[in-house]
């Protein structure tokens, strides 16, 4: 059983669609108590930092998610709830994530053309991991979004991708994955990165 996090601030529809099309197992998790009956989740995002975390925080996700993932539950964040995973946001503000991950969410400098960063790009894979088993080195993905991950620890970082600045679009550590482009959004190559995580046993 995989759940999709529900906070009331997520994608979660086309998520759980294409989970369901891979042949999962699917729950959208409207309370923290739906997360006991999961094996996986997945948290999806989009949007501003701080406005989802405060959702994470009013639906009373917050202290479950760090407490299941902690404890070896796999968790995937898509997106802007690849961002949470980490420690703070400098958007609109400065804001707490889940602090699963050292590092911090900063903008793309102002001398970088065209932010919000939004289109196919491509993955540039730093090391292997089974999230990313058969997706070729430079394979394209679809990005929306105008705030990166700049992990604390270099050896986080699964993959990257160049716009203007080389940054970590991949990262994972033990259980916790987070993925900047949407791979429900990415045809083939998305749809293969989600089977991955479904197929993956830790």
């Amino acid at each position: 059983m995989i759940a999709v996090i529900d906070y009331g601030a997520g994608n979660l529809r086309s998520v759980y669609n294409a989970l369901r099309y891979l042949g999962a197992e699917v729950l959208i998790a409207q309370s923290p108590q739906d997360l006991g009956s999961a094996r996986k989740m997945v948290l999806p995002g989009v949007g501003a930092f701080g406005a989802g975390m405060a959702a994470l925080h009013e639906s009373g996700f917050v202290e479950p998610i760090q407490k299941q993932a902690r404890a070896g539950m796999p968790v995937l964040g898509i997106c802007l709830g690849m961002q949470y995973l980490f420690e703070t946001s400098d958007e609109m503000g400065t804001h707490e994530g889940l602090g699963l991950l050292p590092g911090r969410v900063t903008r793309f400098p102002e001398t970088t053309p065209l932010v919000p960063h939004i289109g196919w790009n491509q993955l540039h894979i730093q090391q292997p991991h089974p999230l990313l088993t058969e997706i070729p080195d430079g394979t394209y993905a679809y990005f929306v979004h105008s705030y990166y991950v700049e992990p604390g620890e270099p050896s986080d970082i699964l993959a990257r991708t160049d716009f203007d600045i080389n940054y970590a679009s991949v990262v994972g550590r033990d259980t916790i994955l987070g993925i900047q482009c949407h791979p429900e959004k990415s045809q083939t190559a998305g749809l293969r990165i989600l089977q991955n995580f479904v197929e993956w046993t830790p």
